[in-house]
């Protein structure tokens, strides 16, 4: 067949991706047009090239230029990490925001007004009633502050964990309690993926409406809206098993199996477009000249059995 009667690479929407993949002591490189791990031994594992959203990549590994490159065609996110997830280092952005979309974020995000409507929104999700009425940002957030610190509390004393609050040192992570590694590990875990969904449905990790000030702000108010429902009770359950070894690691296993479950990648970016809605502002028309988004889902050649 003439290559160009072959169908264009298509990356897996982010919906139907496996959530995370962590890499660690290995060199990723491309093999056969797919990922490929090669570690210490020389033995290669095969990661699926765009079925996963976001590769996690731990201290003492190296990347290729060829696998940054592929990373790039097929929209999975590198992130840079440290040992067990726990700090986010860099990341590489898989086509990242586009104008139209930015512009209307950002003008959500600096009308008061209107960034008190997503907020709101934002809180209706998350807690799954509507917020007291007549209440600025700043006191939403005091009053979500209250309800994680009891969440927290409450699931502590149903798995019967041993609980002192969310507090530890970033800079001297072996004196950190088992809890609270277990909880770092597990919010890397949904950081990331829901980083991969921010920057695939073209908007700006940095540009928030609860968190501000930060590269990730955005990440942040959007992952918050299913932390409790997801991440945080795999931490606590991991936590009061006290596994031997490394607890991150079974964290991370735990996560990903309730990502699958929850069908979280098919749930943010809808999430994302409910919440910014809320402002009830037109969306920027999109320039003629404008960048495509960053994993685009053309109609398909095959029925609906069928990826073409």
């Amino acid at each position: 067949m003439s290559a160009g009667l072959l169908p264009p690479l298509k990356p897996i929407p982010i919906k139907e991706r496996m959530s995370v993949v962590f890499v660690e002591r290995g060199e990723i490189d491309v093999l056969d047009g797919a990922f490929v791990v090669v570690d210490a031994t020389g033995i290669r594992t095969h990661i699926p090239v765009g079925g996963v959203a976001c590769i996690m990549l731990e201290p003492g590994t190296r990347l290729s230029h060829r696998a940054a490159a592929l990373a790039a065609r097929v929209g999975t996110l590198l992130v840079w990490v440290g040992e067990a997830g726990v700090r986010l280092y860099s990341a590489g952005q898989p086509g990242g925001a586009r104008s139209d979309r930015l512009l209307y974020q950002a003008r959500l995000a600096l009308d008061d007004d209107l960034r008190l409507k997503v907020v709101r929104k934002m809180y209706a999700i998350r807690f799954g009633e509507e917020p007291p009425a007549r209440r600025s940002v700043e006191q939403l957030r005091g009053i979500e502050g209250v309800r994680v610190r009891k969440t927290y509390q409450l699931l502590a004393r149903q798995f019967g964990v041993e609980w002192s609050g969310r507090d530890y040192d970033a800079q001297s992570w072996d004196t950190a309690d088992l809890p609270n590694r277990c909880l770092s590990a597990a919010t890397s875990c949904l950081y990331g993926v829901t980083e991969a969904a921010v920057l695939a449905a073209g908007y700006a990790p940095a540009v928030g409406f609860i968190h501000t000030g930060k590269p990730l702000s955005f990440v942040y108010d959007v992952a918050d809206l299913y932390k409790f429902d997801t991440v945080v009770p795999v931490a606590f359950k991991v936590a009061a098993s006290r596994p031997a070894g490394n607890p991150e690691r079974a964290v991370r296993l735990a996560c990903r199996d309730i990502f699958r479950q929850s069908r979280l990648l098919d749930r943010i970016i809808p999430d994302i477009e409910d919440m910014l809605a809320a402002g009830e502002i037109p969306r920027p028309e999109t320039p003629a000249d404008a960048v495509g988004p960053a994993l685009p889902n053309p109609e398909s050649l095959g029925d609906a059995g069928h990826r073409a």
